[in-house]
C-alpha cells in the first residue's frame, strides 16, 4: 500500500510527484519502467521513495540489500535535454554533491562529524559512506536520467554491510527524511539548472569544494581489471578524476577508489 504522501510535505513543495512505497525490490528499476511506459507522468524531479528496497543495485551493478525501515532509497527523474551532451557526465558527479550539501544540513549544529563527498559520487561522514548514487540513461531517450541514491539512516552499527559504511544511528544522529529529500532535490535542480545553461565550471568548483578525493593519494581499480596509483590532482572539464603518477596524468572517467591516506 502506498505511503500517504503527506509524510513528505517539504519535499513534495519542490517535487511535481512524490510517490512513496512500502517496499520494492529497486527503486531505479520502477522508476525506468514507468518514465518508459508513460514519460508525461514523471516530470523533472519526480521522486519514488521507499524506506525498505529488497534489491538494491550499485556502480558495476552490485546488489545491496538492508533491513526494512533502516535506509532511505530513493530515485528522482532528471529532464536533461537542454543540458549538452558534453556536459552531462557531470550529472552523477552532480547528484553526490547535492546530497552531500544534504547530508551536511542535516548535521548541522551537532558536533564536528559533516559530509565529504568522495569522487564520483559516494557521500561520507566521518570517513565512513553514508550515501551512494547510482545514474542511468532511461533506454530509447537521450531526454530523461533516472539517479538513484541510497542512504543510511536507522542502520544499527551491527546491521551495517561493511566496516567502511556508516548510517546517522551509528553516528548518534536522527535524520528527517523528508528534509533532506527536500534539500537533496532542491541542491541538485540548481546544479542541473547550471548545466542547462552552460555554466560547467560553477558545477565544477561546486564538487570541486566538496570532494574530498582531490589532494589524496588513491589507488583506482580500473574496469579493465588494472589498477591506477598516485595522487588525485583535480577535476578535468569533463568530471574526470585526474590522478598523477611522477609526471604522468592520467584522467579516470570510471573506477573504484580507495583513499590511501
Amino acid at each position: 500500500m502506498p505511503i500517504p504522501e503527506s509524510g513528505y510535505p517539504a519535499t513534495a513543495a519542490v517535487s511535481p510527484r512524490v510517490q512513496a512505497v512500502e517496499t520494492t525490490a529497486s527503486t531505479n528499476a520502477d522508476v525506468v519502467a514507468a518514465v518508459t511506459a508513460d514519460p508525461a507522468a514523471w516530470p523533472h524531479l519526480s521522486l519514488l521513495v521507499t524506506d525498505d528496497q529488497r534489491a538494491g543495485r550499485g556502480r558495476l551493478d552490485r546488489s545491496w540489500t538492508t533491513p526494512p525501515g533502516t535506509a532511505l532509497a530513493a530515485s528522482v527523474v532528471l529532464d536533461v535535454a537542454e543540458v549538452p551532451v558534453e556536459a552531462r557526465g557531470w550529472i552523477p558527479l552532480a547528484a553526490g554533491a547535492a546530497m552531500t550539501r544534504a547530508v551536511r544540513g542535516q548535521l548541522k549544529g551537532h558536533g564536528a562529524s559533516t559530509a565529504e563527498l568522495k569522487w564520483p559520487n559516494d557521500v561520507l561522514v566521518d570517513g565512513g559512506k553514508i550515501c551512494g548514487i547510482l545514474a542511468e540513461a532511461v533506454p530509447g531517450t537521450f531526454e530523461k536520467v533516472v539517479v538513484g541514491s541510497g542512504v543510511n539512516t536507522r542502520m544499527s552499527r551491527a546491521d551495517l554491510p561493511v566496516t567502511t559504511a556508516t548510517s546517522f544511528a551509528a553516528i548518534g544522529r536522527d535524520c528527517d527524511d523528508d528534509r533532506l529529500l527536500a534539500d537533496y532535490l532542491s541542491a541538485l535542480s540548481s546544479l542541473v539548472d547550471d548545466l542547462r545553461r552552460g555554466d560547467v565550471e560553477r558545477v565544477r568548483r561546486e564538487v570541486a569544494d566538496l570532494c574530498v578525493t582531490v589532494g589524496k593519494d588513491v589507488e583506482v581499480s580500473l574496469p579493465d581489471g588494472t589498477t591506477l596509483q598516485g595522487t588525485a590532482t583535480g577535476l578535468d572539464a569533463a568530471g574526470r578524476l585526474v590522478v598523477t603518477s611522477g609526471t604522468v596524468e592520467t584522467a579516470v572517467s570510471a573506477g573504484d577508489v580507495v583513499h590511501v591516506r
